[in-house]
């Protein structure tokens, strides 16, 4: 196969938002808490007892879960965010070890990682890639050791893929459009008269690998539930790499990190078409994708991957600064608000390998197995339960949705892209100095408060989120102005990107109000999954976590010694307390604030989703039903007609879903009183 003619003169196609630099974003508020937290908890601890970290064949240990050698590159991609983001002493100590160890045995071919010739696959490499990436831009000292130790393995890696070699593994094949990103920056930043083989190495990754624009098509993509197709597909099939969930959502980004090379302007459209069908036809309710670990629908007692939520979350962010649609934004923020919390324990400390939307309690389950290829301790809480990928791969999604939530619009203009208390101290393209800080309870609240300098003028771009009813905006351009009002029928966003635009002098705030109602979303069989504003809110099934003495859940596979096991690391056995087997009244859904809603420059809980902690509750009219457990867990809601009451309607609570452990999120309907539900 011949390499595309590419030169070192071409110039990518930009981005619709240029993103930031790494470190001039700052949490605030919530967020600050919730990373404090995994730095306090097991992310922040991995490099101090977990094998998979502490004694990886990266560091001359003896620890791999698998032969693709992916376990430290998982999480130093995560580790470099979430260090700096947070100015984490502790973390930057921790990835600048691993960095050193990496850097001073990079073998003499250039090679990064512990394998022989005979045995080297580069998928690995990739979020590898992107984690020395990262630690350029933050900490640009790095760069004299870590740029030239780039160019040598993607040198060694050009060649690979020019003789077919190191590129046989599907994952990779599947999963380079994150090397792609790196490679382009490199490209964009530090080429090092290596511009022709960046390039060609691009373009040798997507020609050798399984194109993502070719299963997205009409006559491809699988529409369908994949447990009812015949032959059953597995994981021999030849559409299982774009069919394995973790794929399906890193895959999403390769149509636009590839057209900003290629200039083939159909692939655009094609991943519109990707993200589109993959979440309308296999996503969960909370913004992920269900796949245990093939897609398998949307029954909701199936599950949804901690990896697929931290990398659906990434290639939407990619895909908003890359494509700039507004609805890529959303997306990332439903996955980022609800997908990710519900999956973690309050203090960080254990997560689950498989979230299922209706899952009244967590623990071991006996029998059948409910999942596609997953064990039965896929939804307990835990260290590593099931597998260690997730444990070493989830530190980059909060992190990373922290450097992705404002962008640079423009030349001179700054963009709120994921609402989120943060500050940003930038430089912009013009040279204009903004530093910019928002106060807010989002997505608790809806009102965002922002204070600003800057040199010079510029604009300030807000997002609006396609479910806001209305919204108002007040900008005070420098004290002692006069305040001016906006609202939904004087000041309208950009169509494509969601983005109202407010010229701004170089000291000021700007209050912006969101609105929003109750909404409700078809999950099929008369079901429905609830929402406001960016919250996913499920039944309270009440709460009851009894802690086991030590983590026990990988042990067997993957043995760790107990004695090294921090006290804060447990396995978690969480069930409901109250009944579960619930249909509602969508009419007499109800949106209510507690008493320790915040002001607009207020403090929520700390742990945000710890139960009952956030602000915000929904009540409706329901009834319990008749409705069995099939595996383990509950089954599929029975038919409508087959829906008879056998309690008195009665009012129910539903929150937040990332506060809820154990939670019911695909509700079955009824109606009453001759009114339809």
């Amino acid at each position: 196969m011949s390499v595309s003619p590419l030169t070192g003169n071409l110039s990518l196609n930009p981005f619709t938002f240029a993103p930031l630099t790494l470190g001039c974003i700052k949490p605030l508020g919530w967020l600050q808490d919730q990373m404090q937290l995994m730095s306090n908890g097991l992310a922040g601890h991995e490099h101090d007892f977990y094998p998979i970290v502490s004694d990886s064949t990266w560091l001359g240990g003896q620890s791999e879960y698998s032969g693709l050698n992916e376990g430290i590159p998982y999480w130093l991609n995560g580790l470099v965010p979430l260090a700096y983001g947070l100015d984490d002493d502790r973390l930057k100590s921790q990835t600048g070890q691993v960095l050193d160890y990496i850097l001073d045995h990079q073998q003499s071919d250039g090679w990064l990682g512990p394998e022989v010739p005979a045995h080297r696959d580069i998928w690995g490499r990739f979020p590898l890639c992107l984690g020395l990436m990262q630690l350029v831009e933050v900490e640009p000292s790095t760069a004299t050791r870590v740029l030239p130790a780039l160019h040598r393995f993607i040198s060694l890696m050009h060649n690979m893929l020019a003789k077919n070699v190191g590129y046989e593994e599907f994952w990779g094949r599947v999963r380079y459009p994150d090397m792609i990103v790196t490679l382009q920056w490199l490209y964009e930043k530090h080429p090092a008269n290596s511009s022709h083989i960046l390039l060609e190495t691009m373009s040798l990754l997507n020609q050798r690998g399984l194109r993502w624009a070719d299963y997205y098509t009409q006559g491809s993509f699988i529409f369908k539930d994949l447990d009812i197709l015949r032959p059953p597909i597995t994981d021999r099939s030849p559409v299982f790499p774009h069919v394995h969930a973790v794929n399906a959502a890193q895959g999403m980004k390769a149509g636009a990190a590839i057209y900003r090379f290629n200039n083939d302007a159909s692939l655009l459209e094609s991943t519109r078409n990707g993200v589109n069908w993959t979440l309308a036809y296999h996503g969960d309710p909370a913004g992920s994708i269900t796949g245990d670990e093939r897609e398998s629908g949307q029954a909701p007692n199936r599950g949804s991957e901690l990896c697929t939520a931290v990398e659906t979350m990434y290639s939407l962010s990619y895909l908003y600064q890359a494509m700039g649609d507004s609805q890529f934004a959303d997306r990332c923020e439903r996955a980022a608000f609800n997908a990710l919390p519900v999956m973690f324990t309050n203090d960080l400390w254990a997560h689950q390998y498989l979230v299922v939307p209706n899952q009244p309690f967590t623990y071991p389950l006996n029998g059948p197995n409910p999942f596609w290829n997953t064990g039965t301790q896929s939804i307990q809480y835990g260290i590593s339960p099931n597998y260690p990928c997730c444990t070493v791969n989830m530190p980059q999604g909060l992190p990373k949705f922290l450097s992705n939530s404002f962008v640079q619009v423009g030349n001179n203009g700054i963009g709120h892209a994921f609402l989120s208390p943060a500050r940003v101290n930038t430089t912009l393209s013009s040279g204009n100095h903004v530093t910019l800080s928002c106060s807010t309870t989002y997505p608790f609240g809806d009102t965002l408060f922002y204070t600003f300098t800057a040199s010079a003028p510029f604009t300030l771009n807000l997002r609006v989120p396609s479910w806001a009813t209305s919204y108002e905006v007040v900008a005070v351009s420098h004290p002692g102005s006069s305040p001016k009002t906006y609202d939904s029928s004087s000041l309208f966003p950009n169509p494509h990107t969601g983005m109202l635009t407010l010229d701004l002098l170089q000291t000021g705030t700007v209050k912006y109000e969101l609105h929003t109602s109750i909404r409700t979303e078809d999950r099929g069989n008369s079901t429905i999954s609830i929402y406001h504003g960016a919250l996913l809110y499920a039944l309270d099934v009440g709460y009851s976590d009894a802690i086991m003495p030590d983590t026990t859940s990988d042990a067997e596979k993957f043995p760790i010694q107990h004695a090294t096991i921090p006290p804060q690391a447990h396995d978690h056995i969480i069930i409901n307390t109250k009944p579960w087997n619930f249909a509602i009244v969508p009419y007499t859904l109800s949106y209510h604030t507690t008493n320790h809603t915040s002001s607009l420059n207020g403090t929520l809980p700390n742990p945000i989703w710890a139960y009952e902690a956030p602000p915000s509750y929904i009540t409706a009219q329901g009834c319990e039903i008749e409705w069995g457990i099939e595996k383990g867990l509950p089954a599929p809601p029975p038919l409508k007609g087959d829906r008879k009451c056998i309690g008195n309607v009665t009012e129910v609570v539903l929150r937040p879903y990332g506060s809820l452990k154990v939670h019911m999120a695909v509700l079955p309907t009824v109606s009453f009183g001759g009114r339809e539900a």
